[in-house]
């Protein structure tokens, strides 16, 4: 068998979802997930994780290259999505990979075959809608993470904070607590009280800070994503650990610089600069567009 019908098998073998098919293809793999090469089970669990994110791989082959002992096929890529990838998690069954372009180059060695795949995972990120953002690494003092928010229009004052942690053990369970937050937050957008919440990670754990006009707004929070979320943790296996506490105000104050005279307002005092601008009402979660 030539090199390149090797690499036509290769593909099929891909485009098929099967894992053993493509292990028994080859000595050794790498990508950019991989990092170094890998085989045996190593290889096995790989393809395994690969495959349950990606069940089938449409590689439309644009060309493959043969050089006797070195081949190289470059393909655009299709695939489903149906597991967490780079942290994102799946948030519908349509969720797929489109577009994206890499190559395989596949070397015939005396103890078998080698391949090593090159693409961009940013490639991958943006093709399932996410832009990328980059963290340096942590200090001794310092570790980086990525937050969002979630806003209501009311500007009402709050009056308590709840917040709460939830450890993960992979990128892959993050992903998961991720989106099971982000359905507990939209569905508290409807509550009353509810004024805006914000959710950041840092390592393996995951915060989320929401405020309320009063202690019994919190009291009354019984939606089904939180309780589906409090199942996931109690009886489900969810997370290796959690932190959960109602929080008080005791006081707050808000400023805003006038776009005239560039002078401090206080809004929660309701006051004017000289020039007499009043600043408006800004709820506390979503940036004040006035």
């Amino acid at each position: 068998m030539t090199l390149t019908e090797t690499a036509r098998q290769w593909v099929s073998a891909w485009q098929a979802g099967d894992a053993r098919r493509v292990a028994d293809l080859v000595t050794s793999f790498a990508d950019p997930d991989t990092g170094d090469p890998v085989a045996g089970a190593e290889l096995a669990d790989h393809l395994d994780a690969t495959f349950r994110r990606f069940p089938t791989w449409e590689l439309e082959v644009e060309d493959i290259a043969d050089a006797g002992s070195t081949a190289v096929l470059t393909w655009t890529l299709t695939a489903p999505h149906r597991a967490s990838y780079l942290g994102i998690p799946v948030t519908g069954g349509q969720s797929a990979v489109r577009g994206v372009r890499g190559c395989d180059v596949l070397t015939s060695a005396d103890d078998g075959l080698h391949v090593r795949r090159h693409y961009d995972r940013l490639a991958f990120a943006e093709a399932l809608g996410h832009d990328a953002r980059f963290l340096p690494p942590p200090t001794p003092d310092l570790e980086y993470g990525t937050s969002f928010r979630s806003g209501t229009d009311r500007a009402t004052r709050p009056g308590a904070f709840t917040l709460t942690w939830l450890d993960v053990r992979d990128e892959e369970e993050g992903a998961d607590v991720t989106l099971l937050s982000t359905e507990v937050v939209k569905s508290l957008r409807g509550s009353k009280g509810f004024l805006g919440a914000a959710i950041f990670e840092i390592g393996n754990r995951k915060y989320t800070l929401s405020a309320f006009d009063t202690l019994d707004s919190v009291r009354a929070v019984h939606g089904r994503p939180h309780q589906r979320a409090m199942r996931r943790f109690f009886r489900g296996g969810l997370c290796t650990g959690a932190y959960t506490s109602v929080w008080q105000l005791e006081r707050d104050s808000l400023h805003l610089r006038c776009p005239s005279c560039a002078v401090m307002v206080s809004v929660v005092d309701g006051a004017s600069c000289d020039c007499g601008w009043t600043p408006p009402p800004s709820p506390l979660f979503s940036r004040n567009e006035e």
